[in-house]
């Protein structure tokens, strides 16, 4: 999986998908610099192929926003971030991804207490839930395959390392936001177009 998060606009939501991006994510958090609101989603995700997957990302929301959002956007994958419980993200009917930001092997502790469809790992960042352009030990998300669920690797990510971290790694997905961006929420089309590129590449020669 290859997502660009972040999207805040019809136009970036089409660069992606163009470019040959499997998903795009939504942020549904309205402390964010990349908020979308309920009312907006479906007009960006307007004449999206249905074949890119549409992630709401979420922190701590409550649960009626999931769901308006879920239907809004015609959500196919749920991604949270704050400190949702097990039992809330499984109750939504959709694929899950639980987000979890690394800082030290501790970190990987709470890991198997989420049996989510995936675990979105992120790097740990006191300025905020996500898209701070930081990296994380790599060796971490390496030592997190073995604990039952595919992983999708986020945080610091660009087309100068993505190759790289695939490589590496071998995650299930890779998530870009920062890294793919003229400034928050406005995503460069070329940034995005070689970051696709590289992470395809990166993945075919796995075999």
């Amino acid at each position: 999986m290859i997502k660009i998060c972040g999207i805040t606009s019809r136009d970036d939501a089409q660069v992606a998908a163009e470019a040959g991006a499997s998903a795009i994510g939504l942020m549904f958090y309205d402390k964010s610099s990349r908020a979308v609101g309920v009312d907006q989603a479906d007009g960006i995700v307007a004449g999206l192929s249905p074949w890119v997957g549409r992630v709401g990302v979420f922190v701590n929301p409550p649960a009626d926003l999931v769901w308006q959002a879920i239907h809004a956007a015609q959500l196919t994958i749920l991604q949270f971030h704050g400190e949702e419980s097990p039992e809330f993200c499984g109750q939504f009917g959709l694929m899950t991804m639980k987000a979890f930001r690394v800082k030290d092997e501790s970190s990987l502790d709470q890991l198997s207490d989420y049996p989510t469809d995936a675990w979105l790992l992120d790097a740990y960042s006191p300025a905020g839930h996500g898209g701070t352009g930081e990296k994380f030990n790599w060796d971490l998300a390496i030592a997190a395959k073995n604990r039952g669920r595919p992983i999708v690797l986020a945080g610091g990510l660009t087309a100068d390392n993505v190759g790289d971290a695939i490589t590496r790694v071998q995650p299930f997905g890779v998530d870009v936001s920062s890294g793919v961006e003229i400034s928050p929420g406005r995503k460069d089309p070329e940034k995005v177009r070689k970051f696709v590129v590289e992470a395809k590449a990166a993945y075919a020669s796995l075999g």
